[in-house]
């Protein structure tokens, strides 16, 4: 196994077992109310930002919190080795897609409220956008961390 398939599926599994605790966590935050439906909060349900960069979902102060600490948290290593560049930034952000999109499957997973089988667009309103039995966000998520991984992974070429 070379090095870099190996760093890359060592890497993956670390954020999924981030994704399978952090999961855990908001099941037992959450519940049956998910997207912090009935979390003691503040909340902005409608505007057009939030459709642009949100998939139309509600902004409330439980994910203005958790989105930036779960970003400050992947970009931790950097500091702790002093050491950044456009690749480990890249992987970073590639990491930090793949933990949300994994963290959110698994939380429909996991939860005792719901299943696998009550994943879908009837019963998971606050996904408004589908696409192949996933929300949209999967896929776009997907591809963009996909390519990022590419990139960070990139070899120089020796001249």
């Amino acid at each position: 196994m070379n090095s870099s398939f190996k760093n890359l599926f060592l890497t993956l599994l670390w954020v999924f077992v981030l994704a399978v605790f952090f999961a855990q966590v908001e099941i037992q935050i959450e519940g049956a109310n998910g997207w912090g439906g009935s979390l003691p909060t503040w909340r902005i349900k409608n505007h057009w930002l939030l459709d642009l960069f949100w998939g139309g979902r509600a902004m409330t102060g439980y994910h203005a919190w958790v989105f930036p600490f779960i970003a400050i948290f992947f970009h931790f290593p950097i500091i702790w080795m002093s050491q950044w560049n456009w690749k480990i930034q890249a992987r970073i952000a590639a990491c930090i897609i793949i933990f949300w999109i994994t963290e959110d499957c698994l939380w429909f997973v996991m939860n005792p409220a719901y299943g696998i089988s009550s994943f879908n667009p009837v019963l998971v309103p606050w996904h408004r956008h589908w696409l192949w039995g996933t929300p949209i966000d999967y896929w776009i998520g997907g591809v963009v961390a996909i390519l990022l991984l590419c990139y960070s992974y990139k070899k120089e070429k020796v001249r």
